[in-house]
C-alpha cells in the first residue's frame, strides 16, 4: 500500500469513528438526561410520549412533503426537459460507477445561485438537483465532481439520518418548554420551582446538541466529499476546484440575491453566505484556501466545513482515489 493510499484509508477510518462517536454521544447522553428528568419530576410516561410522538409526526410531515417545497422554492424541472440531458447522463452513469441500484431523479433548479443538492423522501423517491447558474459557470469535469459528492449524500441516506438525528434536540427543546411553561404558571404548587428550572435547563441542553447535529452534518459533508473522489476520475482535485469557483461566484453576488434560499442553505453542497473575493488561475486560488486559518467559532455553528479544512481534507484522496 503506498503512502498516498495509507493516508486516505487512515483519514477515512479517522472520519468513520467520528460519526460514530458523535451518533453514540448524542444519543447515550440524550437517553441519561430523558431518564434522570423523568425519574426526578416523575412525569407520567404517556406525556413524555406525547411530545416524542409530536415532534416525530412533525418532522417526518416535514420530511415527507420536504422535496414538493424545495421543488416550488427552487423551480426545479428536470434536466432533460430544461435542456441539460448531459446532467442525467451523468448522474446515471456514476450512479452505476458507484453501484447504486437505481439512478436519482435528477433535476435543473432555475436559480441564479451556483450550487447543487441531493433531496427527496418516499414520496417522491431520491433527487439530486444542480443549478443552472453553477452549470453554465463550471467545466463539466468539475460538475461530474459535484455531482459525485450529491451521490454520496443518497448514497449514505444523509437526508433521512440527519432528520432522525435532529429529532433529538428537537424532543429535549419541547419538554424543556412544557416544564418551562408549566413551572412558570404552576404558582407555588409543590415542585413548581424546579419544574421551571430543569426547563430552562433543557432547553439550553438542547441548544448544545444542536451543535453536536451541525458538528454531524459537517462529517456528512467530509463523508459525501470522499464519495465523489472515489466514484469521479480525479474527483478529489476537481471538488476542491469546484468549491472554490462556487465561492468565487458567490462572491460577486449580492446578499438579497441568495436571501430567499436562507431556510435550505444545508442542503446545498457549499453554503452560498461563505464567499471569496478572488480572480485568476483555480488551481492558485485553491491553494490560498487552502493555506487560510480556519474559523473556529464560524464553523460551531455551521452545516458545513470550514473550506481549508475541507479542501485540505480532499488532499488526502487526490493520488490515491481514480
Amino acid at each position: 500500500m503506498t503512502t498516498a493510499q495509507e493516508r486516505a484509508r487512515l483519514s477515512l477510518v479517522k472520519l468513520r469513528l467520528a460519526m460514530v462517536g458523535t451518533w453514540a454521544l448524542i444519543t447515550g447522553v440524550a437517553s441519561l438526561l430523558f431518564v434522570a428528568v423523568l425519574t426526578f419530576l416523575r412525569i407520567p410516561l404517556l406525556n413524555f410520549y406525547t411530545i416524542i410522538g409530536f415532534v416525530v409526526a412533525f418532522h417526518v410531515f416535514q420530511w415527507l412533503i420536504g422535496p414538493y417545497i424545495i421543488g416550488a422554492v427552487y423551480r426545479t424541472r428536470p434536466a432533460a426537459e430544461a435542456g441539460l440531458g448531459w446532467v442525467e447522463e451523468a448522474v446515471n452513469r456514476l450512479s452505476i460507477a458507484a453501484g447504486m441500484e437505481k439512478p436519482p431523479k435528477t433535476y435543473v433548479a432555475e436559480i441564479d445561485i451556483p450550487n447543487a443538492f441531493a433531496y427527496g423522501s418516499p414520496l417522491t423517491g431520491p433527487m439530486v438537483a444542480v443549478t443552472r447558474r453553477l452549470v453554465e459557470s463550471l467545466p463539466r469535469e468539475e460538475v461530474e465532481a459535484v455531482i459525485g459528492h450529491e451521490l454520496g449524500h443518497i448514497k449514505h441516506r444523509d437526508v433521512a439520518f440527519m432528520m432522525a438525528i435532529s429529532i433529538i434536540p428537537a424532543i429535549i427543546y419541547y419538554l424543556g418548554y412544557t416544564l418551562f411553561v408549566s413551572g412558570a404558571y404552576g404558582g407555588r404548587r409543590e415542585g413548581g420551582a424546579y419544574t421551571f428550572l430543569i426547563g430552562i435547563v433543557l432547553m439550553v441542553f438542547s441548544f448544545i446538541f444542536n451543535i453536536f447535529v451541525f458538528y454531524m452534518s459537517r462529517l456528512r459533508e467530509y463523508y459525501a466529499d470522499y464519495f465523489a473522489a472515489k466514484t469521479v476520475s480525479n474527483g478529489a482535485r476537481n471538488l476542491q476546484r469546484a468549491l472554490v469557483r462556487i465561492m468565487m461566484l458567490a462572491g460577486r453576488m449580492r446578499r438579497e440575491e441568495v436571501a430567499h434560499v436562507e431556510q435550505f442553505k444545508a442542503f446545498f453542497i457549499a453554503d452560498p453566505d461563505v464567499k471569496l473575493q478572488a480572480f485568476g488561475d483555480i488551481d492558485r486560488v485553491v491553494e490560498e484556501v487552502k493555506n487560510r486559518k480556519p474559523s473556529t467559532l464560524a464553523e460551531l455553528f455551521s452545516t458545513h466545513p470550514d473550506p481549508a479544512k475541507r479542501l485540505r481534507a480532499l488532499d488526502n484522496y487526490v493520488f490515491s482515489m481514480p
